[in-house]
């Protein structure tokens, strides 16, 4: 089977840092923030997602069950 070099790079980098921190997830986030406010304003802000909008949470539904078309056959 073949082998993605980078793939294994990850992986050994992984184990390391995980070894680094003694496998402990809180402690590695914890090294990230304090690295990430070592950093300053050198790092580009995450952008905020929009909340949906009524019209587009409207469209989503249209196919249920339930829904009520402007399509639907009239009764006879």
């Amino acid at each position: 089977m073949w082998q993605d070099p980078i793939v294994e790079d990850v992986h050994r980098i992984r184990e390391k840092l995980a070894a680094e921190f003694n496998f402990d997830v809180k402690a590695i986030f914890a090294d990230l923030r304090k690295s990430q406010a070592s950093w300053g304003g050198r790092l580009v802000p995450q952008k905020k997602r929009a909340e949906p909008t009524a019209e587009a949470d409207r469209g989503r539904h249209s196919g249920s069950a339930g829904s009520t078309s402007s399509e639907a056959a009239p009764a006879a």
